[in-house]
């Protein structure tokens, strides 16, 4: 019985590790997509003005990477939104970690 109790705990921690690998690619790859949403938007909005599609992606290419220069000399904001993260891996490692001594205390 203890074989199968370890093999369900071996289980649970490998979804767990699934599921906050799975949090922190969206998180990181939500920061990478952000800026490009945003000039695909301005570009779809430059064209519904009138503006030919390639002039808009001319146009909203600087303008985001203004923003993304706005956000980045903002004190304290890129530090914070990478802490975020960082916090979010290490409560992950935790949380996987945390079924090695559930794994021992039923071994013992």
């Amino acid at each position: 019985m203890k074989k199968v109790n370890i093999a369900l705990i071996r289980l649970l921690q490998f979804v767990v590790f699934v599921l906050f690998t799975f949090i922190v690619t969206a998180y990181f790859g939500a920061m990478v997509l952000l800026p490009l949403d945003a000039i695909a938007l301005l570009s779809k909005l430059f064209t519904a003005v009138g503006i030919h599609g390639l002039v808009s992606a001319l146009i909203a290419i600087p303008v985001v990477g203004y923003l993304c220069l706005i956000v980045y000399k903002t004190p304290e904001l890129c530090k914070m939104v990478i802490d975020t993260g960082v916090d979010l891996v290490k409560t992950g490692k935790a949380r996987v970690e945390a079924f090695n001594e559930i794994v021992t205390a039923v071994k013992g």
